[in-house]
């Protein structure tokens, strides 16, 4: 408070601050005047009266002036009417209205301008102040703000409750400043005894009585209710009035290009505030209203004389003790009140005017007043003055940041901050303000109980907010970001902990990550993944330093997507063992770093949801690779550094391709009902840049593997499949722009060849009907003529820079594929139902009734195929009596009803393979079986299962224990083994995860099997496998 008094000491002693009354906003339910920007906080749209009055004029008894009105209630203290000087006025012959006919016809009698009309004397409606009269009361004056837009261009004028009517009236000397207001309004906001006819009625309350009053007189010609924008007090949320007050006022008007300098030495975010809203505001400044008449708030230090011509200005408790010769030890007002000052004048004593500072004033003495400036901590403050950050609602252009500036302009000439961070306002579903009265929003704390806090933050981080604009909020809004951000980013987690914790288990390797000592992976999404999350960090630097967050967190959002839906989908086989270890490690180690650097950015924004993954993921980091000492918590750590190695630019457009073409060809399938569970011949890409086909072929197995279909074709020959190239125009920009020129240009860029639009495509620019357009003016589009005989099996889908045609003619094969998809798709899920992992050992077991259907036949023929992918023996019914049932179901499919039921434990099929229907090796090996771990091999040439665990794409025999087979592909004959992978997968097969393996083409092991050579052409071959020492047995 001491400080507070400090600040108004230095603008008192510098000219800042006078009395003077003024008309103000006034709370009635307050008792007391608030200030401009105050009352601009809480406008609301209501409905009010509406009157229009006659003013006869004198010696003209039949001529009237007529005015418009919204508060009848100023009406009783009107002392003038004003109009402007240079309007247009006319005067209506109005015979019908004589005759009190509801709708009168009037003609025109003269057209004359406003200045005609001043200094004509008019009959007053109420005769509470007619003495006014004898000092030029009751005529009319004129001024331009009488404006045209609405009323009747007559204003009545009620000196004391208008700020124009106060000036106008002062200027024509109607009232003088220094004379006893006329303002029968008490602080409540009633009538004085004055008025006599509505003495104590509420001046809103006493609308209707007036207007009765004036139909009794005949002065009424209309009455109605007008829709408008009305401020309300932020307080009491009651309709305001303006009433003529005495206050103390700090001088703002004559320092207005100094705060707009100060202004723009700020960095505003976004800086559209700086300019348009607070600089709009900041030119239009007024002087600010800071006493209140309130009780509670830091007294004003002003001790003066009862005529107020003797003032002294306190600005400290010393000074205050030493002019009064009392002890202070509170500033409040039950502690100075009492205190005088004597006269240096001979008037008496001095006593402290009864007001209190406008709260504002307080806030925006903050900077001073929370180090007790200048009388503690002044290098404190001086070092750390101006602010480098502040960040408030965009309703603080008129508060706040508005208060802080023009006091900080006042005292030092600089402003309070530096950088300034703007969000907009958070309001209900409704669009209307939240309101603890209406109940118009739903419990924070249910909210955050039901969804997390986390989920809530990044809602709103993630929203118009941040953009200085408004939010209407839905609690929808913060339960799909739990849906769509926070469980694909946790399941994408638990999956990296699933696979590390299976590393450990099967082949006894543990996890510890190393930034420093991680080798580079070859594989393509390790890098794209990886240069992506640089690209982020980097990014992420830059907006962050430039404060905004409106860019920040839209990347981080969409790095979810990317992480979750494209890299861990296309790598899930990698993440789990079944390309190999080493390409395991590769994988898991990609996928730690992108959530480790993921966690460190988005830690600021989620903190619980990052600190939880943080302290289990610490565990698998090597202490030597962390530079911080203190690692207890995430939000100890630094943000990542960027490896600008790890950037490759062109791997990261590479795999932006092939998404656009995944994409694609995925709305084809939608657009086609043709889930993607069905496979499909072809999918060709057409693109004008031989480079970027380059760039998407090198991603081919993933679009493949997406889509799912069976061949790819690249192509630069639109021609060839019937593309075209057309323009559309963009309406928005080129409308503005080119205004009525639009429609003849339009018509023209529609009649554009594709020869033009390819060279459009090339140089970004061209002409049309004379104007030059460039790439935001138009937007490309490929059609496609699909009657064409050879390409009436495709359909087409495009974005401005690739084509995709689908085949969507399967083949019967395919349609069997699809089915056996389907009941994949139905074992899975009911995996799922009951809620079980894919480590646990299961056994199903199916029957389709009616029987020796086509379903019964597709799944027999698909059999290996549903195995590999299930990782599951798939046995037909009975059920054995002794097994331990899990769950079961019955769902129809294709005309048949499918019965599955998931039963404990991994049982061998009761069938004898002959042997692999595709690619496949044999394998032998000479080993000292008490290292073999346990693989679970059963009889000769019988399948086996390996726990349930290994299984996966390719499918193992092995035959006691030292002789197996291994496919090279899974049964559709995709994703072949590389020697690496082999080598793996021969170690699974014996049960030699942790030995180290070679593999020879002779049973005399002299010729090794090279490592670049092509595994397909071991097909059918035998290879010798032979386990390599120890260390201690070397």
């Amino acid at each position: 408070m001491e400080s507070v008094w400090w600040v108004f000491k230095q603008l008192y002693d510098t000219g800042f601050v006078y009395r003077g009354v003024k008309v103000m906003p006034y709370s009635t339910a307050c008792n007391t005047p608030l200030s401009n920007f105050e009352a601009n906080q809480n406008y609301k749209d209501v409905q009010d009266p509406s009157v229009i009055v006659n003013f006869p004029l004198v010696g003209e008894e039949d001529v009237s002036l007529i005015a418009w009105t919204t508060t009848p209630w100023t009406l009783p203290s009107n002392l003038a009417l004003c109009v402007n000087p240079e309007m247009l006025y006319v005067k209506l012959m109005n015979t019908a209205y004589l005759h009190k006919v509801d709708f009168p016809n009037v003609f025109c009698v003269s057209r004359f301008a406003g200045k005609v009309l001043k200094g004509k004397k008019y009959k007053p409606l109420f005769m509470y102040f007619s003495k006014c009269g004898e000092k030029g009361a009751f005529q009319v004056v004129t001024d331009n703000y009488v404006k045209e837009e609405e009323g009747t261009g007559v204003v009545h004028q009620a000196p004391y409750f208008g700020a124009d009517d106060y000036r106008v009236c002062t200027e024509y000397n109607i009232i003088q400043r220094d004379q006893a207001p006329i303002c029968p309004v008490d602080a409540s906001g009633c009538f004085t005894s004055e008025v006599t006819d509505f003495a104590g009625q509420y001046v809103k309350d006493a609308d209707k009585n007036i207007i009765k009053m004036l139909k009794e007189r005949g002065r009424l010609v209309n009455a109605c209710t007008f829709k408008h924008n009305y401020p309300f007090c932020w307080r009491s949320d009651t309709p305001l009035i303006y009433k003529a007050v005495p206050s103390w006022f700090v001088r703002v008007e004559h320092m207005v290009e100094k705060l707009l300098d100060c202004n723009g030495k700020c960095y505003w975010v976004p800086e559209f505030v700086r300019e348009k809203r607070f600089g709009n505001w900041l030119r239009d400044a007024r002087d600010w209203a800071i006493s209140r008449n309130r009780y509670w708030g830091t007294p004003i230090p002003l001790w003066v004389s009862d005529d107020y011509e003797e003032v002294v200005c306190i600005g400290s408790m010393a000074e205050l003790e030493e002019l009064t010769g009392v002890k202070v030890t509170d500033l409040h007002r039950e502690s100075i009140d009492n205190l005088t000052i004597p006269s240096r004048r001979g008037k008496g004593v001095l006593r402290r005017v009864s007001e209190v500072f406008d709260c504002w004033f307080e806030s925006g003495s903050m900077p001073y007043a929370q180090v007790h400036y200048p009388f503690e901590n002044r290098k404190e403050f001086e070092d750390s003055f101006p602010a480098d950050f502040i960040a408030e609602g965009i309703d603080q252009t008129r508060g706040w940041f508005y208060t802080l500036l023009v006091l900080s302009t006042a005292l030092f000439g600089k402003p309070p901050f530096k950088n300034v961070i703007v969000n907009g306002l958070v309001l209900a579903s409704d669009g209307q303000k939240m309101s603890k009265r209406k109940k118009n929003y739903p419990d924070p704390g249910l909210i955050v109980q039901n969804y997390g806090a986390d989920a809530l933050r990044l809602y709103l981080i993630n929203s118009p907010v941040v953009r200085a604009e408004n939010l209407r909020f839905k609690e929808e809004g913060v339960r799909d970001v739990l849906k769509d951000v926070f469980l694909p980013w946790y399941n994408a987690y638990r999956f990296l902990v699933q696979n590390v914790q299976r590393l450990e288990k099967e082949d006894r390797i543990q996890f510890l990550y190393n930034e420093n000592t991680v080798k580079q992976s070859d594989n393509i999404m390790d890098k794209w993944i990886q240069s992506f999350t640089q690209s982020l960090i980097q990014f992420f630097k830059a907006e962050m330093n430039a404060y905004r967050l409106y860019t920040v967190v839209p990347r981080l959002v969409k790095f979810v997507d990317m992480l979750t839906n494209w890299y861990v989908r296309t790598n899930r086989r990698r993440l789990k063992g079944e390309r190999g270890t080493e390409d395991c490690l590769w994988a898991l180690e990609t996928l730690f770093s992108v959530l480790f650097s993921m966690c460190r950015l988005m830690a600021p924004f989620t903190p619980f949801i990052t600190e939880m993954m943080y302290q289990n993921l610490r565990h698998l980091i090597d202490p030597a690779s962390v530079e911080e000492k203190d690692t207890n918590s995430i939000h100890y750590l630094m943000l990542p550094q960027v490896r600008e190695s790890l950037i490759d630019k062109r791997i990261e457009r590479a795999v932006s391709q092939m998404q656009s073409v995944i994409e694609l060809g995925r709305v084809i399938r939608d657009r086609k009902t043709l889930p993607v569970k069905y496979p499909l011949k072809e999918v060709v890409v057409i693109h004008q840049d031989p480079e970027a086909l380059e760039d998407i072929q090198s991603l081919q197995k993933y679009i493949l593997e997406e889509l799912n279909v069976r061949q790819l074709t690249f192509s630069t020959d639109k021609d060839k499949y019937g593309i075209r190239l057309r323009a559309e125009p963009d309406h928005m920009v080129l409308g503005k722009r080119l205004k009525g020129a639009f429609k003849s240009v339009t018509a023209s860029i529609k009649k554009l060849t594709s020869e033009q639009l390819e060279v459009f495509q090339k140089t970004g620019s061209i002409v049309v009907d004379g104007q030059e357009l460039h790439e935001e003016d138009l937007r490309l589009m490929y059609t496609f003529d699909q009657t064409s005989g050879s390409t009436a099996q495709y359909e087409a889908h495009s974005d401005a820079q690739v084509l995709v045609l689908l085949d969507v003619t399967p083949d019967q094969s395919m349609l069997d594929e699809g089915v056996a998809r389907e009941v994949i798709n139905r074992i899975q899920k009911l995996r799922k139902k009951g809620h079980l992992v894919p480590s646990d050992e299961i056994t199903v077991y199916y029957r389709c009734r009616p029987e020796g259907e086509y379903l019964a036949s597709v799944i027999q023929a698909h059999t290996d195929f549903i195995l590999a992918t299930t990782k599951a023996p798939l046995l037909l019914f009975p059920v054995p009596d002794t097994a331990s049932v899990i769950i079961e179901e019955t769902t129809p499919l294709k005309g048949s009803d499918l019965e599955l039921t998931i039963v404990k434990g991994s049982s061998s099929p009761r069938a004898i393979l002959n042997g692999p229907a595709c690619t496949y090796v044999n394998l032998r090996v000479k080993v000292n079986h008490k290292e073999q771990g346990n693989t679970k091999s059963y009889c000769n040439h019988v399948l086996v299962v390996c726990d349930s665990k290994y299984v996966s794409l390719m499918i193992l025999f092995c035959q006691a224990g030292d002789v197996g087979t291994l496919l090279l592909v899974n049964p559709m004959g995709q994703n072949a083994l590389d020697y690496s992978g082999l080598l793996s997968e021969t170690a699974k097969v014996f049960g030699l995860r942790s030995r180290r393996l070679k593999l020879y083409l002779d049973q005399d092991q002299s010729h090794e099997l090279p490592a670049d050579s092509s595994v397909k052409a071991l097909n059918s071959k035998t290879l010798f496998v032979r386990v390599l020492p120890t260390t201690a047995e070397a």
